[in-house]
């Protein structure tokens, strides 16, 4: 498997990975409704940072995950002091299906994602309930329903998006990727691929200093996706608006250690002159 993750101690704690069969999963922030329960001797216990290389060292569709989750429990043991219990939801996705997995005092739960798109807190089936009041938004062009007497135009190419939220909140992140998720265009090709799903991401970025929390400020540390069939893996930081690629098979899939690289920080700059 092949993403982001910092590495303790020779172990992976995974942001987002996908394995050698296009089978993906990344975690989310879910402070206020992850519950992670004791063990239970009729459970495969899965503390929350071994759910990504569980999953994807084991299953190559979302099919095989689901099937393997109905027996699974995430338990609330810590990776360590250092790195106490993060409080996730997480999606899943191959090239047939996308999930959202939450375990809240329900229990653990898998729902079905026709967006494709996760951001944080609350749970998934208020963003999806909440995508209801967007009803009108479209990417076409406006056409005045305000009333029949009135003869209203538009003055502005987009103003069919007009309603859409621009605030950093995670539910209104949510609305605005999937939106500009589902009405995303591209080319057919690998660099055209790459480059739209940076804007697409992009679209929901957080700036700092627009969120401040105590002295420090919210911001997108960095953004990734991947080429599932190849196994391409790319990203940008913060601080370097390039990307940069990693092969899953540029190295042996077959050795017994974990192979990581430094993130390429700093901005990355191609001058056309000197």
């Amino acid at each position: 498997m092949i993403g982001m993750a910092t590495v303790s101690g020779g172990y992976p704690l995974y942001y987002d990975a996908t394995n050698e069969y296009g089978l993906s999963l990344a975690g989310l922030n879910f402070p206020h409704s992850a519950k992670y329960m004791p063990e239970k001797p009729n459970k495969d216990n899965v503390a929350p940072f071994e759910l990504i290389p569980w999953i994807l060292g084991s299953c190559k569709t979302v099919d095989e995950a689901e099937n393997k989750l109905a027996k699974a429990s995430l338990v609330n043991i810590p990776f360590s002091e250092q790195f106490p219990l993060s409080p996730l939801h997480w999606i899943m996705a191959d090239s047939e299906r996308s999930v959202v997995i939450e375990q809240t005092d329900a229990g653990l739960q898998i729902f079905e994602n026709p967006v494709g798109v996760l951001t944080n807190e609350p749970p998934f089936p208020f963003h999806m309930t909440n995508l209801q009041n967007y009803l009108y938004v479209t990417s076409e062009e406006a056409v005045s329903r305000f009333a029949p007497t009135l003869p209203l135009k538009a003055y502005s190419r987009g103003m069919g998006g007009l309603g859409l939220p621009g605030d950093l909140s995670s539910a209104s992140r949510f609305v605005k990727a999937a939106f500009t998720r589902l009405n995303s265009v591209s080319e057919d090709n690998e660099s055209a691929s790459i480059s739209q799903v940076f804007h697409i991401l992009g679209s929901v970025a957080q700036q700092q200093g627009c969120v401040k929390i105590g002295k420090l400020y919210e911001k997108t540390i960095y953004t990734s996706c991947c080429n599932t069939t190849k196994g391409i893996y790319y990203y940008t930081t913060y601080e370097n608006s390039q990307s940069t690629g990693v092969k899953l098979h540029g190295v042996d899939l077959n050795i017994d250690k974990l192979v990581s690289y430094p993130l390429v920080q700093g901005q990355q700059i191609r001058m056309e002159n000197e």
